[in-house]
């Protein structure tokens, strides 16, 4: 997990993101590796996790033109790179749908799709966006499991929502979108047998059904997806990784590309240091012990998190004086870049002068 030593940290104010884009850019050689000869057809990496128009470019470079986003700001990110086909998988409502079709009327020459998991839904987007000239595409959003969104596949109002789409001219029937988040067992042979159970149900389906794109899992079962179909893929973890999916599935073999820089700032009290690592710099929604993980810390434990301030313990608190760089691996790096307006960038483990904008960050 640990980076080897980086030279001139020193120079970087605290706390930062860092990213190395060596790391990144051989994420996405083992990404295109992975996803085989078609990779270009076949993968739609997401843009959630690194929400930066830098990392995007480097995939569009190698040759991957199709996204996924969770947001309208990560789709127009994508769509100012000319991306070509970019799947907001996300179902819009209320303002967000008009937002969508200023999206598509703003960038003609990206194709845009979304998600639908009911009629009210699909009806809504058709209304208010829809035009035969120009239909919105709609991937029906599949409940495999994770029980978040979606339809099951032996829901029965699966069919009618599809026979609507079909039918009606201001939308066009894109395919299936079927997110697996649920599916974290550390052992591949679980977590192998649970996409073929889903595999084997989306089989059921499409013998009596055709369907003209499945876009299927996330990065914890990417590898198993790749080789089990043909369908389309939607990794987004993989370009940065993080210390939970390290950590949990050893057989993927991607390299931690982005940590936090952060400073001691107090010794309180003995056996106690406190860095400036708040709520407002990594991500908070794991257990206090599991946000983030410092590998040069030498028999510690994270006691107290507030929105500035991390506290830990270790009986080694002699050895780091105020202004001590430490390096922390987030459990989980998503959320941890939202936080963040921009990131340092290494080369070769030397600190850049260059810095890239996490400019798809907002949730507008």
């Amino acid at each position: 997990m640990n980076w080897p030593n980086i030279e001139g940290l020193e120079m970087i104010s605290s706390p930062a993101l860092l990213v190395d884009s060596q790391r990144i850019s051989k994420n996405i050689d083992q990404m295109i590796q992975i996803a085989g000869d078609n990779f270009k057809g076949r993968l739609r990496p997401h843009l959630k996790t690194h929400k930066m128009s830098k990392v995007t470019q480097l995939q569009i470079d190698k040759g991957i033109n199709k996204f996924k986003s969770a947001t309208i700001s990560e789709a127009k990110m994508a769509a100012c790179l000319h991306a070509k086909d970019i799947l907001l998988a996300y179902q819009p409502v209320g303002p967000n749908i008009n937002r969508l079709g200023k999206l598509i009327d703003d960038f003609p020459d990206s194709s845009f799709a979304t998600i639908a998991d009911n009629l009210e839904s699909a009806k809504s987007m058709a209304s208010k966006i829809g035009n035969s000239s120009n239909p919105v595409r709609l991937f029906i959003d599949i409940n495999c499991g994770m029980n978040r969104t979606g339809i099951s596949l032996n829901d029965r109002l699966l069919n009618p929502l599809r026979k609507w789409i079909e039918k009606e001219p201001r939308v066009t029937f894109s395919g299936l979108h079927i997110y697996d988040g649920h599916l974290h067992q550390s052992k591949l042979k679980n977590r192998r047998d649970s996409v073929i159970k889903i595999n084997n149900s989306i089989k059921d389906y499409i013998k009596i059904e055709t369907v003209p794109e499945i876009v299927v899992g996330g990065s914890p079962t990417f590898g198993l997806w790749a080789e089990l179909t043909n369908w389309n893929l939607s990794p987004g973890t993989v370009l940065l990784w993080d210390a939970g999916y390290a950590r949990a599935f050893p057989d993927l073999d991607f390299s931690i590309a982005a940590c936090l820089l952060t400073r001691v700032i107090s010794r309180p009290e003995k056996d106690l240091i406190c860095v400036d690592l708040g709520h407002k710099s990594v991500a908070a929604e794991n257990p206090l012990h599991e946000r983030v993980f410092f590998p040069d810390l030498l028999d510690y434990e994270i006691i107290g998190q507030s929105e500035e301030h991390l506290v830990i313990k270790t009986q080694h608190s002699q050895k780091y004086e105020p202004g001590h760089v430490l390096l922390g691996y987030p459990k989980h790096i998503c959320p941890t870049v939202a936080l963040h307006n921009q990131a340092s960038v290494i080369n070769d483990s030397i600190t850049s002068s260059e810095t890239w904008e996490v400019n798809a960050r907002n949730r507008v």
